[in-house]
């Protein structure tokens, strides 16, 4: 009986010492990676073009190769992976200092969606 118990604590023991080592890596990785994402250089959604952090709330955001992408909702979420590369083409631009020449289309209008 001493020794299951023994093993039972070296196996419990076992478990927190893997759980705080992987813990501890991944707090580690956390500064390598954020310094390897781009920061999200509009002031409003890249998919509605409306205002972030205004009537929607806070905004969805998410990382894609290395971008940050801003959202004003979850919602326009469905929008964006239609047309990655059109959104990543905008948010090149606008790190270029372009004007934003895309008018938007009418499924960009919010009518499709309720917040």
């Amino acid at each position: 009986m001493k020794i299951f118990k023994t093993i039972i604590g070296a196996a419990v023991l076992s478990g927190i010492l893997a759980v705080t080592s992987l813990a501890s890596a991944a707090d580690q990785s956390k500064p390598a990676d954020a310094k390897a994402v781009k920061p999200y250089p509009l002031k409003t959604c890249l998919v509605s073009d409306e205002k972030l952090d205004g009537d929607m709330g806070k905004p969805y955001v998410f990382v894609e190769k290395g971008q940050e992408i801003k959202l004003c909702c979850k919602s326009c979420l469905k929008d964006y992976q239609k047309e990655p590369a059109k959104y990543l083409k905008k948010i090149a631009a606008a790190q270029k200092g372009e004007k934003k020449t895309p008018a938007k289309s009418a499924d960009q209008d919010h009518s499709g969606h309720q917040h």
